[in-house]
């Protein structure tokens, strides 16, 4: 069984899926009523969040939604760092930094992250195992070959996810602090995001907790056909429960209230909480 604790938060098959609230800070977000960059209403949004039930916070200053275009190094560390210090001074929760670049893990860790979200699965920066292993934090992990989610059948995405496993190992990155991640959305197709999710079961063989987000992406506005991202929240909720009852144990969203209701009802169903 996996049973760790991810930044004091007990997360494995016997702890309740850790609930983790998006706040997405970049503009380009496929999501646009997500979208926050004053730091005050930053601040505000993840104070509500940890209200309803969130345990960690995200934050995000680059989308890596498809066919965004990368801003720089310094673009991104203008975004996010404004942000970060006015949310860190608010919550108490684990802060997590969704950046595929070192220099913006280290210096977030810095002022106030706890954990990194890196959706290359160390793959985009050779240096971010280093700055993981230094400040001795935890990391999810996303499925990517090349592009992040780029992984389809799930075999793929368990050879992958390994990969970055192997990179772990080779950079003596603490094990027991991963999350693994199977990217669903990125533009890889409905099939395969609901290929992904109904086998998400297999993922449990690598032995370690799996982080999914699915809130609002495209491929639930593809199967409900709902263009605009704020009508999808039933549908990710839906999503939700399948990925729980198929072993998620942490999900990404940018619904907290509604997130936990659904997940603590399906946790009942499975036993999973005493």
């Amino acid at each position: 069984m996996v049973k760790r604790k991810f930044s004091g938060i007990p997360l494995g098959d016997e702890a309740p899926a850790v609930i983790t609230g998006v706040i997405n800070i970049a503009p380009e977000t496929f999501y646009k009523e997500s979208s926050v960059q004053n730091p005050q209403k930053a601040a505000d949004r993840a104070e509500k969040m940890i209200e309803e039930g969130a345990d960690i916070i995200d934050l995000g200053a680059m989308s890596t939604a498809p066919g965004v275009e990368p801003i720089s190094l310094e673009e991104e560390k203008q975004r996010l760092l404004p942000v970060l210090e006015k949310v860190s001074e608010r919550i108490d929760a684990p802060i997590s930094i969704d950046t595929q670049r070192a220099e913006v893990a280290k210096i977030a860790l810095e002022s106030g992250g706890q954990m990194i979200n890196d959706v290359s699965g160390f793959k985009y920066d050779s240096r971010m195992p280093s700055v993981v292993t230094d400040f001795d934090c935890p990391a999810v992990l996303m499925a990517a070959k090349q592009e992040p989610g780029d992984a389809r059948k799930i075999e793929e995405v368990k050879q992958v996810l390994q990969e970055s496993l192997d990179i772990c190992d080779r950079e003596g990155v603490d094990l027991e602090k991963i999350v693994i991640d199977p990217g669903i959305g990125f533009g890889k197709g409905v099939k395969w995001d609901l290929h992904i999710l109904k086998n998400l079961h297999e993922l449990k063989k690598l032995n370690h907790p799996v982080c999914v987000g699915i809130s609002r992406k495209s491929f639930i506005g593809e199967v409900l056909d709902l263009k605009d991202p704020a009508d999808r929240l039933w549908g990710s909720l839906g999503a939700t429960a399948i990925a729980v009852m198929n072993g998620a144990d942490m999900i990404r969203t940018h619904d907290p209230k509604e997130t936990i209701h659904v997940v603590r009802v399906v946790e009942a169903i499975r036993g999973k909480v005493d």
